[in-house]
């Protein structure tokens, strides 16, 4: 069983140049997107068996910085590795005192991409 991937995203072109590179690594069988924190919160409790989370901070409704600090507080989401996304460098302090795993600058390399995916999802 492959990983299932959680892209949270406002920008549709964003979503869909990430799904584009997600779709040629062999370990990813699933990806489903949302367009905010909010809608992302919504996902995860749908579906819990989602096993990875590429995040973009500055979102409308729901930011990546509160998304992951009320994701964070489900203890049971613990082991889920959350890449952030984004132009922001500045932020980096912020993204990992609210919980994620790791980051990664926009635009993504694939090869960046790759080698994040299998870094945090190493079975």
């Amino acid at each position: 069983m492959g990983l299932k991937v959680l892209v949270v995203d406002d920008d549709m072109i964003n979503r869909m140049l990430l799904k584009t590179l997600l779709k040629k690594n062999p370990k990813v069988s699933e990806i489903i997107e949302a367009e905010n924190g909010s809608d992302a919160l919504e996902k995860m409790k749908k579906d819990p068996s989602i096993n990875l989370i590429l995040l973009d901070i500055m979102m409308p409704i729901v930011d990546g910085i509160e998304f992951l600090k009320i994701f964070r507080l489900d203890m049971e989401n613990a082991h889920i590795p959350v890449i952030v996304l984004s132009t922001d460098d500045t932020r980096k302090t912020e993204v990992f005192d609210s919980g994620a795993n790791d980051f990664l600058r926009k635009p993504v390399k694939e090869e960046m991409l790759t080698a994040k995916i299998e870094q945090w999802t190493k079975e």
